[in-house]
């Protein structure tokens, strides 16, 4: 070619040719030799100026079509089963291309937020822009972060939000995305920490000012990846979703069900209805009706909204807000059972005796028209002697046997002995424009007991019945304490004149009279506290291990299908059972059976950890304004570093740090839970009385740091640190090791 090639040129050659765009590449195209290759080199940097090019590495492209080699992230998953990939890398103006990609048989299975790098083709008249093969997996999503952006003449840094994290992160110039100066940010990590650096970020989306009331619940949902928006398919399918009809169901909609819920709930998932039975066999015993919305019917196997509830695992709640398991024209709508409205249920009739034995039970898919939806409190006022308008009419037939089921049912409870801990909730109450206006405890009525050990004895009649059946499903399971947390438990009670029966089989009625040993006195809390401590956490199985805190053989949860993706595995289960219809468990559920309990044992607990940290949060921005004031608490628990005190007042948790105790050193014993120094003799233990003061409180991370100034009613001493490191006396050290050798033989005689 004689002559240089124009702009145009250039670009639709590399539009055209994506694998051939080194300088040298378009060099030889277009015959460009010589001193005019320079030419040519101040035309390319010219498009690269104009924004029409990127330079990657020593090669060129259109900043809006993919390279033909690139990073790319599994991002979803079609209806179809087939999966979409975002590209990592792009630069373009115009909205991000869909990847769709082509599987071989011998790829390994992906799933979203994987990472690969892969061989792009631009395809033309398709739902998709480009199809994407596999050269090779690099890895998972990489680390990201959330924390508060602070500017820098640089580009800016990633200040953490995480309580105790002072771990930060350097965001280039190129990487700020328009973020601004303390505005909470969501990170994704860019690369490894330098030898005398940062590890590098780019803010990937902003989310406002941390400091607004609202924002504190967002940053729990953020930094626990809990999702919080729905696919457009996912909505798609629930706003095409129909009332159920009476077709292939019991009519239950002359039955007087009622709901009984929080005052402030969005949705009715289960209702119910009791009465004395007429079973001349059985007298003084009941029937009870517990009726549980058919999400079953709804949310089917294989859907874009059975994939979407899997991955969720379950709804999370915030003072402020709900993280729904499904999209609110289910659960706030078909799937509720509303007043007056006819909604589709699964519910299960239980035969008791006058002392509260499940005789038999049934189950059947009805349709219902529950007769009053009420809450707690308003249900207990009733049956204390004043009902309102909408309880009075109930009294007789409704509200009066329920209450009259309930006491035949504690009376089988009390023999059943389950764990019986005493530790109050606490309640965050927000005024409308999201701030906190009180931190309460929340009320406990006989209202909310009854409706809770109606729910138990379904849950039982589910698991039963699944069992009868040899219907697969998955059990709520929670095992008996570990041997080692045990003998800390009964070294706990002795040190406070209490006895925990050992020699024997564990059971709850053993714990519930150690608990009820400390009922009234100064170790209480301390007791219900280490109890708590020493049992291990519930989870889903497809085993059955039983349930040891509710003294059960066989528990499913059944109850909560809106909110609990086991609960509707459970339903599926039933369906499949009795032969109700094509709505069932399918043989692909049953075979992946024990990774779905795995993954919603863990969904469980990123909500908890969530809403945990959401109320920590919020109680911080409580106090905030209350610095440097005096509160009383009790240590809940003791590190290394610190100890943490329970506060009175708000159930709130702080450090008390153990550089503010003074400056002798205080040893940490692991075993006995207690903090000792080593000049003072000051010893701090799980359970004793304080008073502190508040020295520091930050929303953002839910952080509260506090001053001791009072230990069970005495000023501490204040000790001077030793020389090298502080050790215990010579005398506590010896104890402490015979201590620790003789529960290492205790649990090594209940091992073998």
């Amino acid at each position: 070619m004689s002559q240089l090639p124009t702009k145009d040129q250039i670009l639709e050659w590399i539009s055209d040719n994506p694998t051939l765009t080194s300088k040298r590449d378009i060099s030889k195209a277009f015959g460009i030799k010589g001193a005019a290759r320079i030419d040519l080199k101040r035309m390319l940097k010219e498009l690269e100026d104009e924004g029409h090019l990127t330079k990657r590495k020593k090669t060129y492209r259109d900043p809006d079509q993919l390279p033909p080699v690139s990073v790319l992230q599994i991002s979803d998953q079609t209806g179809d089963g087939d999966l979409l990939a975002k590209p990592m890398e792009w630069q373009g103006e115009g909205p991000e291309p869909v990847v769709l990609f082509v599987a071989k048989a011998s790829d390994p299975a992906l799933k979203p937020g994987d990472r690969i790098l892969g061989r792009l083709t631009f395809v033309k008249g398709l739902d998709h822009q480009y199809e994407a093969r596999l050269i090779r997996r690099i890895g998972t999503n990489p680390h990201k972060m959330l924390g508060v952006f602070r500017k820098t003449a640089e580009g800016g840094r990633i200040l953490p939000v995480d309580k105790g994290s002072d771990k930060e992160w350097l965001v280039p110039a190129d990487g700020v995305n328009g973020a601004k100066d303390g505005e909470l940010v969501e990170g994704q990590q860019t690369g490894p920490r330098g030898r005398m650096g940062l590890p590098k970020a780019k803010v990937t989306d902003r989310l406002g000012d941390p400091s607004q009331p609202r924002a504190i619940s967002l940053i729990a949902v953020h930094q626990h990846g809990i999702p919080d928006d729905f696919p457009d398919p996912v909505i798609a399918e629930a706003d095409a979703m129909k009332p159920v009809g009476l077709s292939g169901r019991v009519d239950m909609r002359d039955m007087p069900m009622i709901t009984i819920d929080p005052a402030d709930a969005r949705d009715h998932d289960d209702a119910c209805w009791a009465h004395a039975d007429d079973d001349p066999k059985n007298a003084g015993g009941h029937i009870i009706w517990v009726a549980i919305a058919d999400v079953a019917h709804y949310v089917r196997p294989g859907t874009a909204l059975d994939r979407e509830a899997r991955k969720r695992g379950n709804s999370s709640y915030f003072p402020d807000r709900v993280v729904p398991m499904l999209p609110d024209r289910l659960s706030g709508d078909l799937c509720s059972l509303h007043e007056g409205v006819p909604r589709g249920c699964v519910a299960v009739r239980m035969q008791i005796d006058a002392d509260g034995q499940k005789i038999s039970h049934r189950f059947e898919r009805g349709l219902m028209r529950s007769v009053a939806s009420l809450n707690y409190a308003q249900v207990q006022a009733a049956m204390d002697g004043d009902p309102d308008d909408q309880c009075a009419p109930l009294m007789d037939d409704v509200i009066r046997p329920l209450y009259a089921a309930y006491e035949a049912l504690k009376r089988a409870r009390a023999l059943r002995q389950p764990l019986e801990l005493d530790l109050p909730e606490r309640k965050i109450m927000l005024t409308e424009d999201g701030k906190v206006a009180s931190v309460n405890f929340r009320d406990r009525f006989d209202a909310h007991k009854l409706i809770e050990e109606f729910m138990v004895l379904a849950n039982v009649a589910a698991a039963e019945t699944l069992i009868a059946k040899r219907t697969p499903q998955l059990y709520r399971v929670h095992e008996e304490p570990a041997p080692e947390k045990l003998e800390s438990l009964r070294e706990t009670a002795q040190s406070s004149g209490l006895t925990l029966a050992k020699g024997q089989v564990l059971q709850t009625r053993h714990l519930n009279n150690l608990l009820k040993q400390a009922e009234g006195t100064d170790f209480d809390e301390l007791i219900n506290m280490s109890t708590l401590r020493s049992m291990t956490q519930a989870y889903y199985s497809p085993q059955n291990f039983g349930h040891f805190g509710l003294a059960l053989k066989s528990y499913a949860h059944f109850t909560s299908p809106i909110r609990r993706y086991a609960d509707l595995i459970v339903h599926r289960g039933l369906v499949s059972a009795h032969g109700w219809g094509e709505d069932g468990l399918t043989g692909d559920e049953i075979g992946r059976l024990e990774d779905t309990a795995t993954h919603i044992s863990e969904t469980e607990r990123r909500s908890m950890m969530a809403e945990r940290d959401t109320t920590d949060r919020y109680l911080a921005a409580f106090l905030s304004d209350r610095v440097g004031a005096e509160m009383a608490g009790r240590i809940s628990g003791v590190q290394r570093f610190g100890a943490f005190v329970r506060l009175d007042e708000t159930g709130a948790d702080g450090l008390i740090p153990v550089r503010s105790l003074g400056s002798e050193f205080f040893h940490y014993d692991k075993e006995e839970q207690v903090l000792e120094g080593s000049d003072s003799g000051l010893r701090i233990g799980i359970g004793q009385r304080v008073l502190v003061r508040l020295t520091e409180a930050v929303p953002v991370t839910g952080g509260l740091m506090l001053e001791l100034l009072e230990l069970d009613g005495k000023a501490p001493p204040r000790g001077r640190r030793s020389f090298g490191k502080g050790k215990p006396s010579r005398r506590r050290q010896v104890a402490a090791k015979k201590k620790r050798d003789k529960i290492k033989r205790k649990v090594e005689r209940r091992r073998g």
